[in-house]
C-alpha cells in the first residue's frame, strides 16, 4: 500500500500543478486540444482497435459476461463516436469564468457568482474505454485536471487513448499531465486514490454497484455517484398503445448493459390489454419476462415467469424485465419511490394532468413524459458527453457535463465602498 500511495502522490502532485495551469487556460487552446485529439483518434483508429482486441481476447479468456463485453468492445463506429464527442465538447460554451446573478446591494457593491473548475478530478471506472475520452474531454474543457483509473480489463485500450489525449494537450500548449492514466492495474491504487484528499478534489466512479458502494464507503474525497439504474416506464390508462409499445421496446432492448435501460415496466390495470403485444414483442427480442399475477393472467399462452419481490429491486443489466400491473397513478409512483434508484423514470400518457403530476412528484434525477429512458444521457441532453450520472443532490444531479464539473465562487465589485 505504501508503494501505491507513493505512485498516487506522484500523480497527484503533477495533476495539482497541471490543474493550476488549466484554471487560466484559454478556451481557444482547450478547444484546439479537443479537436486535435479527435483527429488523432481517427488517424490511429487501427491502433486503438488493435489495443482493444487484446483487451477483448483477455476478457473472453477470463469468461467475462456479455454485458461487460459489450461495454468493453470498441469498433469503428464507437471510436468515431468518441472523436465526435470531443468535437461536440469543443463547440460548447466554456463555463469557466462565466458570471451570473450580478446585482447591486444597498451599499453600492455588486455581488454575483463566477464559475470556476473543481480542480483535480479522479475518475474510477470499469470496462468502457470510451469513458477515458469522454471524461478527459469534459475535464479538459471545464479547466480541470483528471487522474483516470480504468479497469484492468481495458488497460490496453485506455493506455493508447490516454496517450493520444496527452499528445493533443502537449501539441497545443497545455500541460500533458492534465490527463493522466494510472498505468498499473494494482487494485491498491484505487484505495490510494480514495485516501488522497490532499491532491484529489472530487472522485467520480463509473461502474457496477459494488465498486461505487466501496468508493462511497471508503473515500475521504467527495464523491459524485449513482449506485443503481433501476429505471421504470409507467404506461398510464390514457397511453397510446403504439407509443407505449415503441417506448417500452426501446427502453429495454436498445442496449441491455446500460444504466438508463428500463428494468421494470409498470402498467395501469385499465391498459393491461396492451400487455400481450408488448410482452410478445419483448419475447421475440429474447427478453425474459417476469410478471406479477395480473401480468401472467393478461398474457395467457405467453412465457411469463412469476416475479419475486427481489425482482422489483434488481438492476438486471441484461435481457430480463419485470412487469407489474398497478391500479392508479399513485400506486405507480409509490412503487417507484419504494424500489427506484433515483435514476430515470418515464410515463406514457395522453393525460396532461397525469403527465404533469408524474414530472412534479417523482423524485429522480431524470423524469420523462412520452419518451424512452434511454435518452437519460449527457450526449442526448446536449452536454456533448457525460462524465457520469449523479443521483445525489449535491452538488449536481443527473448527467454530469461541463457545468457539473465546475463550482461557483462569490465575486464582489466595488468602487471604494467600505462597510459602516
Amino acid at each position: 500500500m505504501i508503494e501505491a500511495q507513493e505512485i498516487m502522490n506522484g500523480l497527484g502532485a503533477q495533476a495539482k500543478a497541471a490543474a493550476q495551469l488549466m484554471r487560466s487556460a484559454s478556451t481557444r487552446k482547450k478547444d484546439a486540444s479537443l479537436k486535435c485529439a479527435a483527429g488523432l483518434f481517427r488517424i490511429h483508429m487501427q491502433d486503438i482497435l488493435a489495443a482493444n482486441a487484446l483487451d477483448m481476447q483477455a476478457a473472453r479468456d477470463h469468461a467475462i459476461d456479455a454485458a461487460l463485453l459489450d461495454r468493453l468492445e470498441l469498433n469503428h463506429d464507437r471510436v468515431e463516436a468518441m472523436a465526435q464527442g470531443l468535437e461536440e465538447i469543443a463547440v460548447l460554451a466554456d463555463p469557466v469564468g462565466a458570471i451570473s446573478n450580478m446585482c447591486y446591494r444597498p451599499s453600492g457593491i455588486q455581488v454575483g457568482h463566477m464559475r470556476v473548475p473543481l480542480g483535480v478530478i479522479g475518475i474510477i471506472y470499469e470496462s468502457r474505454p470510451n469513458v477515458t475520452a469522454d471524461a478527459a474531454g469534459l475535464c479538459l474543457k471545464s479547466g480541470n485536471a483528471a487522474i483516470l483509473r480504468g479497469g484492468s480489463e481495458a488497460i490496453h485500450s485506455n493506455r493508447i487513448i490516454a496517450a493520444l489525449l496527452a499528445q493533443a494537450l502537449s501539441e497545443n500548449g497545455l500541460p500533458e499531465h492534465a490527463v493522466q492514466l494510472i498505468q498499473q492495474t494494482d487494485r491498491a491504487l484505487v484505495g490510494a486514490m480514495l485516501q488522497s484528499s490532499h491532491c484529489v478534489d472530487v472522485i467520480i466512479p463509473r461502474g457496477g454497484k459494488s465498486l461505487t458502494q466501496r468508493i462511497a464507503d471508503e473515500s475521504k474525497v467527495p464523491v459524485i455517484k449513482h449506485l443503481d439504474g433501476i429505471c421504470h416506464v409507467y404506461i398510464d390508462k390514457a397511453a397510446d398503445a403504439e407509443m407505449a409499445l415503441n417506448i417500452a421496446l426501446n427502453a429495454k432492448t436498445h442496449r441491455y448493459g446500460v444504466c438508463n435501460a428500463m428494468e421494470t415496466l409498470l402498467i395501469h390495470e385499465a391498459a393491461k390489454s396492451m400487455l400481450p403485444s408488448i410482452v410478445l414483442a419483448l419475447l421475440e427480442k429474447g427478453v425474459e419476462v417476469r410478471g406479477c399475477c395480473q401480468t401472467i393472467s393478461a398474457c395467457q399462452g405467453l412465457d411469463v415467469k412469476l416475479a419475486e419481490d427481489a425482482d422489483w429491486a434488481t438492476e438486471y443489466l441484461a435481457a430480463v424485465l419485470s412487469i407489474r400491473v398497478v391500479d392508479t397513478l399513485d400506486a405507480a409512483m409509490a412503487h417507484i419511490a419504494m424500489y427506484g434508484s433515483g435514476h430515470t423514470e418515464s410515463i406514457v400518457t395522453g393525460d396532461y394532468a397525469a403527465g404533469q403530476r408524474f414530472l412534479r412528484e417523482v423524485d429522480s434525477s431524470s423524469v420523462m413524459w412520452n419518451a424512452s429512458t434511454r435518452f437519460a444521457d449527457g450526449f442526448e441532453y446536449g452536454l456533448g458527453a457525460e462524465i457520469g450520472i449523479s443521483t445525489d443532490r449535491l452538488h449536481v444531479r443527473g448527467p454530469v457535463g461541463l457545468e457539473g464539473l465546475t463550482t461557483q465562487k462569490w465575486i464582489v465589485l466595488g468602487q471604494g465602498e467600505i462597510r459602516s
